[in-house]
């Protein structure tokens, strides 16, 4: 198997397909060759030997795209590194209580696939374009006072990716390594 690692993603307005290209970049800069894909169209992990998931919040939850790639590739999924990455608009202010909360989108999913053991888990801040959202959209976002702007800081991202690569690519195959971060 060569060295190929797979960034898969859910989005809604496009803000977590950006975040996952910068990811892929830097894993590019390991020697490895990653696909960006959306995780509704992936079909298989047999030819990638690391995976990582990320996925924009909706009222407080992964996107079902996400969950349903956790769920259909579970077995794949236990037997090879993975990381996450979650953008959310709560961590606009990246402090403790955000971090908690932002982490509590994932409970649910990973309480319900105990074999998936994630290397780290990015918290990554998201994009409000107000020229992207419908009108119910805006109106939701007015209504929780979330300010529009672009709020995503790609150093940490950068940062980020640069750190899970070799946790990632160093894995013995079937015995990914543990101890997500949270960072």
């Amino acid at each position: 198997m060569s060295r190929k690692a797979l960034v898969a993603y859910a989005t809604r307005l496009g803000s977590t397909i950006e975040v996952a290209e910068t990811v892929g970049a830097v894993l590019c800069q390991a020697d490895v060759f990653v696909d960006v894909r959306l995780a509704q169209d992936v079909t298989g992990l047999d030819e990638y030997v690391a995976v990582v998931l990320g996925s924009a919040i909706r009222d407080g939850k992964w996107l079902p795209e996400a969950v349903h790639f956790l769920k259909r590739h579970q077995k794949a999924l236990a037997v090879r590194p993975l990381a996450l990455f979650v953008v959310s608009m709560t961590m606009a202010q990246d402090t403790p209580e955000n971090r908690e909360t932002v982490l509590g989108y994932l409970e649910p999913v990973l309480g319900d696939l105990p074999d998936l053991k994630p290397v780290d888990i990015g918290l990554f801040a998201g994009e409000i374009d107000a020229a992207r959202l419908g009108y119910f959209a805006r109106r939701a976002v007015h209504k929780l006072g979330a300010p529009p702007g672009d709020f995503r800081d790609w150093d940490t991202i950068r940062n980020w990716a640069a750190r899970i690569s070799p946790l990632l690519l160093s894995a013995t195959p079937g015995k990914p390594p543990r101890g997500a971060s949270g960072e």
